[in-house]
């Protein structure tokens, strides 16, 4: 009778825990059609605005197995409270932000958001069973859907009446200062603790080696570049030797070895690049005047998110699917057709962009595409975990989902900067075109590798 009521309660615990995911999905929608207006205020170039989105990737990426991992060790309820506080600081921080310097180190705050769904699924995990359990990640992902599409278009609706960008994103901060609160209301702890410690070491030399690698990508052509890239690539390299050789790694990379469950990381990778690294290119080819660039709309932040509403829309239809289409295709093939989807929109989307209607038309089957491999690919890699250890397998899923999302932005901002007007530092429309061709040749990979996993229960 106790573990029933116990189920119960935090059954009803998810619907706080959906708050947050809502809030994130908020944070994370409510800056991309901001971007162009953001970047005129602070004379910001487009290549730069890039690092705007990056920044916070970058730092997520290091950030979130740390926090799975102590979630892990020390419970996950309290890292999601520690999660929500440093969200709650960078997004103030951002709103009062002087200066680039002062926006990115808010950015980098917000670092820890990535790591609140790879807690909660962790929560809901270690307190239900595995039927109720997937249909709260379900609900879970629908919810940071469902903020991502509140947060594009309501932050842009109130940007068309403030007129200042940072004073626009004073809401998604209050938001994240009143989450904090109510995470000390009703959410319960986690049951199943792991034993062992933080790999400090670990954490330290990633860090250093994705800021090495990821600003190297970003100065590529120069000699500084190359340097920064060989450190990267030289400390990525002996961080893997790192891991291998201690006992409580802070991501067990034999995890990714094999065929059951690597091939929904790369999944996850891919998507990453895929979905993060389109956001600001997007915004600022909708937002680039035609007659000075060759393309574009000239559209303002409220028209940007518009034009995005109908994948958002999709997203949160397709993520509140992904329960009953993998239940009745499995979860394999149901990532396939979706990163096939993606992959035939992108193409098409390089070869017709001159007209509005064609990208409204491309969003719709984007979004239901996107929404559903969101929701398929954290369930599927988090029954593949030990129950003491859903946290960081669940983070690490996230970790290489925004490590992908971090890359991508390096990537497109080098190749946006190198891909300019003679005479400026506006990019050409074949940037762009080579910024989608590359978002579907590497989805029609991601599919390739779902296609050849090993079969699991739930795939």
């Amino acid at each position: 009778m106790t573990a029933v009521l116990d189920r119960s309660r935090v059954s009803a615990v998810v619907g706080l825990l959906v708050l947050f995911e809502i809030t994130s999905g908020f944070i994370q929608g409510g800056v991309a059609p901001l971007l162009p207006d953001l970047g005129a205020e602070m004379n910001i170039s487009d290549a730069d605005l890039n690092w705007v989105i990056s920044v916070q990737l970058l730092a997520a990426a290091v950030s979130v197995p740390a926090f799975g991992r102590l979630g892990d060790l020390h419970g996950h309820r309290r890292m999601l409270r520690i999660a929500l506080v440093c969200v709650a600081a960078g997004s103030l921080l951002v709103v009062v932000a002087p200066n680039l310097a002062v926006l990115l180190l808010g950015r980098v705050l917000l670092g820890p958001l990535a790591a609140l769904l790879p807690l909660e699924i962790a929560l809901v995990r270690d307190r239900l069973p595995a039927d109720l359990a997937r249909r709260a990640i379900a609900r879970l992902v629908g919810a940071l859907a469902l903020g991502t599409l509140l947060g594009a278009v309501l932050t842009a609706g109130l940007h068309q009446i403030i007129g200042d960008a940072r004073l626009t994103l004073l809401v998604p901060a209050v938001l994240a200062l009143l989450c904090v609160p109510v995470s000390f209301v009703a959410v319960p702890e986690s049951e199943t603790l792991a034993t062992g410690k933080l790999d400090l070491p670990g954490v330290l030399v990633l860090s250093v080696s994705m800021v090495a690698l990821l600003g190297g990508i970003s100065l590529i052509g120069t000699s500084v570049g190359i340097g920064l890239l060989i450190c990267g690539a030289v400390g990525l390299g002996g961080w893997v030797i790192l891991e291998l050789r201690t006992p409580e790694p802070l991501v067990d990379l034999r995890a990714l070895a094999g065929r059951t469950v690597s091939p929904f990381f790369f999944c996850s990778f891919v998507f990453g690049v895929v979905y993060f690294g389109s956001q600001a290119p997007d915004s600022t080819f909708l937002a680039a005047d035609r007659a000075v660039a060759g393309y574009g709309f000239g559209f303002t932040a409220l028209q940007i998110s518009l034009v995005a509403l109908p994948a958002a829309v999709g997203a949160v239809v397709g993520s509140s699917l992904t329960a009953v289409i993998a239940g009745r295709f499995g979860y394999r093939r149901t990532l396939i057709a979706a990163f096939l989807t993606i992959a035939v929109t992108f193409v098409a989307m390089a070869f017709l962009h001159d007209e509005v209607w064609q990208l409204l038309l491309f969003k719709v089957p984007v979004g239901l595409a996107a929404g559903v491999a969101l929701g398929a690919m954290p369930t599927v890699i988090a029954e593949t975990a030990e129950p003491s250890r859903t946290g960081i397998t669940t983070a690490l899923y996230n970790n290489v989902k925004t490590l992908g999302g971090a890359v991508a932005g390096a990537v497109v901002a080098a190749i946006l900067a190198a891909l300019v007007r003679a005479g400026g530092d506006t990019p050409t429309e074949s940037a762009y075109v080579v910024v989608w061709l590359m978002c579907g040749g590497l989805c029609l990979a991601a599919a390739l590798a779902a296609r050849f996993a090993h079969r699991t229960e739930a795939a």
